[in-house]
């Protein structure tokens, strides 16, 4: 994958991950013809929970494309040499995740042609109006920061374009997560925290998807990262974890300050069965306390620790991502503050909601389009880093 030419058993080995990843898409395209064919009956939604699994999946990878760029970005635009080489890889991974996440939200919706109504008819009122431009002009942007990064006679672009994708991604990021704090009929969601936890959270799961790829391609051609820039990159993912970490919770700490938000907080932290053990298991214990402790204990630190850290914090995405949108959703809604109410709709409890097999299949299939997009276009393009000529600079220096 280093070069243009491969062997007979590279191929081999390559249709064969492709296939693997095709066969996965397939899966998710029954998932959601399932869901098309009978409604959303046969999945775990509801009147109430409306944003199911799948939901989780495509705000996790439309969160971490963004953050993968933040890759390219330390190098076009602050300069870094070791992280300006791997721009090319995290702009792939990038319109992969965001192809991936998209294609969930909008096989997930029930009717995705609608989708033309929207980008016909513009509502400058509504969020997911404004992203039908961001996520557009992300794609775009990420071919440009593509080509200026690999093309010669276009690195004089390089830096302006990187500029302009900084900005553009942290807009992209602000967008999402005001889609939540806009919410004014889910009182579980509406903090002005929103938007740059967000932004954070993208770095961290960004910098943890690209070191799980980045030590694949290694692996795939038996090479060995420098443990010099291998230590920049992992205390620069625990700089984001803790900084994750540190977000999540003031968000949660400025809710439980406002007494109207203090039961919602009870419930999401002690009360909600499921979800307080996703809060505290899967995100703050498994996706951030073992990470950190992996990348900062002495004697840790090396690849093994690094991959296995940056799965964890894969893995404590998708619990927080799970609490805040399903919990979020599941807790009552107060209409009438200080009064209890109830009707035959389930008015004032507790929704249930179990994901259903299409639903998984759906946000897998997701996950396989970003695999693929990633897979095929570092075998297209020459996107593995090569840090020889930057650590021989430093040793010159």
């Amino acid at each position: 994958m280093s070069s243009t030419s491969f062997s007979r058993n590279e191929s081999r080995y390559f249709y064969a991950l492709a296939a693997l990843g095709l066969f996965i898409v397939f899966l998710g395209y029954l998932g959601m013809h399932q869901m098309e064919e009978h409604g959303h009956i046969v999945s775990g939604m509801n009147n109430q929970i409306v944003w199911g699994l799948p939901h989780v999946f495509a705000i996790f990878m439309i969160v971490a494309a963004s953050g993968v760029l933040n890759i390219g970005s330390i190098g076009t635009v602050f300069g870094q040499a070791p992280y300006k080489i791997r721009t090319p890889l995290a702009a792939i991974i990038a319109v992969g995740l965001l192809a991936g996440g998209l294609a969930v939200l909008m096989l997930d919706l029930g009717r995705p042609d609608r989708i033309i109504i929207a980008a016909t008819y513009f509502n400058p009122t509504s969020v997911f109006a404004w992203n039908i431009f961001l996520y557009s002009g992300f794609f775009g942007l990420a071919v440009v920061y593509l080509w200026t990064s690999m093309e010669k006679r276009m690195y004089v672009w390089s830096k302006p374009v990187g500029l302009a994708m900084f900005a553009w991604r942290v807009i992209l990021t602000s967008g999402t997560g005001l889609i939540f704090a806009f919410l004014v009929v889910r009182q579980a969601y509406a903090s002005a925290l929103l938007p740059p936890m967000f932004i954070v959270l993208s770095f961290a799961w960004g910098m943890a998807v690209f070191l799980l790829v980045q030590a694949a391609m290694f692996a795939w051609n038996n090479k060995i990262l420098d443990p010099a820039i291998l230590k920049r990159m992992k205390n620069l993912l625990g700089l984001f974890v803790i900084s994750s970490l540190y977000l999540v919770a003031a968000y949660h700490m400025t809710n439980l300050y406002f007494a109207k938000q203090t039961g919602f907080e009870l419930f999401i932290l002690r009360d909600g069965g499921i979800y307080p053990m996703m809060f505290w298991g899967g995100y703050i214990l498994i996706g951030s306390l073992i990470p950190a402790a992996l990348i900062y204990t002495p004697g840790l630190g090396g690849t093994k620790s690094v991959v296995t850290a940056s799965a964890l914090v894969v893995f404590g995405s998708f619990a927080l991502l799970y609490v805040f949108i399903i919990g979020g959703q599941a807790y009552p809604l107060s209409i009438f503050p200080g009064y209890e109410v109830s009707s035959s709709f389930g008015d004032g409890q507790i929704a249930k909601y179990i994901p259903s097999l299409p639903e998984a299949l759906l946000g897998f299939g997701g996950l396989a389009i970003a695999y693929l997009i990633t897979l095929i276009g570092t075998r297209v393009f020459n996107t593995m880093p090569h840090d020889a000529a930057v650590v021989a600079a430093k040793n010159d220096a």
